[in-house]
Parts: C-alpha cells; sequence; structure tokens
C-alpha cells in the first residue's frame, strides 16, 4: 500500500499526486466494546507542493462503523465522512521554538508516510456513542425489555431520591 509522499518529487511534479487507497482499520477499535465491525476505511486524498519545503495534503476518508446503541444495545450502522487537510514541512535542519507553527506537521525526512495521520484522523472523528433514533426509550432498568418494542409491567415511576423516604407512606394499611 502506497500511502507515501516524497516532498522533492512532488515539488517538481506537474500536477497533485492522489492516492486512492482502501485501509484496514479494525486494530484501531479493538478496546471499544460498543463497535461491533468496522469496515475498512477508503482514503482519497490529494498532495499539493505549498511553500517552500512544504506540502498540502486534503480530501477524505470514508468508512463505515457498526456500533450498539447507547440506550437500547440494538445494532447501528454510522456512515463515516471525514475530512483530511494536513500541512506538512520537511525540515533539513533543527527548529527553533520561536519558529513553530502549530498549523505545521514537521517531518525529518524527504519522505512522508500518510498511514499514522490518516488512523489519527479516523479515531478522533469515531463518534464516542450512538442512538438508533433521536428518541429512543431505551431498555427497561428492571427487566431489560426494548422499550421501543413495547411495555413492560414493571413499575418504572420515578421518584425524587429526596421524596423516596415517603414512597410507601400514603400506601400503608392500617393493621
Amino acid at each position: 500500500m502506497m500511502m507515501k509522499i516524497h516532498f522533492r518529487k512532488l515539488a517538481n511534479a506537474d500536477e497533485p499526486l492522489h492516492i486512492q487507497e482502501t485501509l484496514d482499520v479494525s486494530e484501531l477499535v479493538k478496546g471499544r466494546k460498543d463497535i461491533l465491525a468496522v469496515a475498512p476505511l477508503s482514503v482519497d486524498l490529494k498532495a499539493l507542493p505549498a511553500d517552500t519545503d512544504c506540502v498540502n495534503v486534503v480530501g477524505k476518508l470514508n468508512g463505515n462503523v457498526d456500533m450498539l446503541c447507547a440506550r437500547c444495545l440494538s445494532e447501528v450502522n454510522s456512515k463515516l465522512n471525514i475530512p483530511f487537510a494536513e500541512t506538512f514541512k520537511w525540515l533539513k535542519q533543527p527548529l527553533l521554538p520561536e519558529d513553530e507553527d502549530e498549523e505545521l506537521i514537521y517531518i525529518e525526512d524527504e519522505i512522508v508516510d500518510l498511514v499514522p495521520f490518516v488512523e489519527e484522523n479516523f479515531v478522533l472523528h469515531l463518534p464516542d456513542s450512538v442512538l438508533c433514533k433521536a428518541d429512543c426509550l431505551g431498555l427497561c432498568q428492571k427487566c431489560g425489555q426494548n422499550l421501543n418494542e413495547g411495555t413492560c409491567s414493571c413499575d418504572n415511576t420515578v421518584i425524587d431520591p429526596r421524596l423516596a423516604a415517603l414512597k410507601g407512606f400514603f400506601t400503608k394499611q392500617d393493621d
């Protein structure tokens, strides 16, 4: 898989370098129990020379991830459309702190492997949680019934914790 850019080659090229690849990102989501499956990421980037020894890489990353709804645990397919825009600067000599520009990514070698930057963008754009629908009712706290599919016979009256001690007060029967 070629996701590398060569500064010198690009500077002398007549047109931008197009990078179209697919990247397996399954390792990056291994620890996430809410992610059931992740499709390979479709990478569509364009690299073009910017200032001296700088290269702009722009494009988009597209993918699919199957996640569990945060409320009812049903499967939700999320489409990911992630913008990618980074500027790389090839450092030929050490950089002084006052010259540092936080908009740039500094590279020591003439060749940059884009894979770690693509992976980082993917991870940063993964949703923390998803809902199957905005008004998902979730699961019954007592019996586990999916409340989107029907009600259960549990008493799910929410009682203000400050008044919980009074709950049985009015329902007590006299002996």
